[in-house]
């Protein structure tokens, strides 16, 4: 069955408005963060932190609990991260000219 386009408005804007909790164990903060659940999934856990799984795939992180999992996001992306062409390299005198 479909809805008219007026009441899937209302459902939009009530879902906006009502606050969600954060997503970790332990911790009933306002959430700041919805973050996707397949992106952020091991970043969380590897920073030692548990979620409740929930229907929509998101995960709602309070402002602490986001920094403590973007800390760890950021430390991983640093260790992977592409190092520049010149960077490593050294000056190495070519040529007989540079006698």
């Amino acid at each position: 069955m479909k809805l008219p386009k007026e009441i899937k408005d209302k459902k939009e804007l009530t879902r906006l408005t009502k606050s969600k909790k954060c997503s970790i164990k332990g911790c009933g903060e306002i959430a700041v963060r919805s973050l996707s659940e397949n992106t952020w999934k091991n970043y969380i856990e590897k920073a030692g932190l548990q979620y409740n799984n929930n229907s929509f795939h998101k995960i709602y992180l309070c402002k602490a609990h986001y920094n403590q999992s973007n800390k760890y996001r950021k430390s991983q992306e640093k260790i992977f991260q592409k190092k520049g062409f010149l960077d490593n390299s050294a000056a190495i005198k070519r040529g007989k000219w540079e006698d």
